[in-house]
């Protein structure tokens, strides 16, 4: 999972032009590998988190909480080892401001855990 914050998101609105695309690449880069090994699950960058509402039990629309961190995307990989796993996240372009989270993802209802 891929977070954004108020300091992630400032330091990517101020990279030059040229900077924006080499961590678009990166991206793309990390997407092709996890592609051309069978790794990959999905991947998808989500809206801005203005645009986000939460849904209480009645159905109604609600808006969003302030939070400092948001979601910002997802890359959802099917492989060997949970290693394995922390190495693509490691090679996103967020993971060295600390926004990349890498986590199991639970079958069977989570009756594993």
């Amino acid at each position: 999972m891929i977070y954004g914050n108020q300091v992630t998101r400032g330091i990517w609105r101020e990279l030059p032009d040229e900077r924006l695309v080499e961590g678009w690449r990166a991206h793309a880069a990390v997407t092709g590998e996890v592609v051309a090994s069978g790794e990959l699950v999905v991947s998808a960058a989500l809206a801005d988190a203005s645009l986000a509402r939460r849904v209480p039990a009645d159905g109604g629309a609600a808006a969003a909480p302030e939070a400092d961190e948001r979601l910002a995307g997802i890359l959802l990989v099917d492989c060997e080892s949970f290693e394995r796993a922390v190495e693509i996240g490691s090679q996103l372009p967020e993971a060295p401001y600390g926004v990349v989270e890498v986590r199991p993802v639970l079958h069977d209802g989570g009756l594993e855990m």
